[in-house]
């Protein structure tokens, strides 16, 4: 698990998620710890074989 910052796309606070970037490609719900929105997570490998990581809104 790697642990990264990213910006809430709901509430804009800077918060800290856990990443299981092993396990790709996935996607996966996580609430925002400062506003409780359901963030999706959609985590995969770009082509020279960095993780790559997109949070959005669930209303997107």
């Amino acid at each position: 698990m790697d642990e990264i910052t990213i910006d809430c796309p709901y509430c804009g606070e800077a918060i800290d998620v856990l990443i299981d970037s092993y396990d790709e490609p996935q996607q996966y719900y996580q609430d925002c710890s400062v506003c409780c929105a359901p963030i999706l997570f959609i985590v995969s490998e770009n082509e020279a074989g960095d993780i790559q990581i997109e949070a959005r809104r669930d209303d997107e």
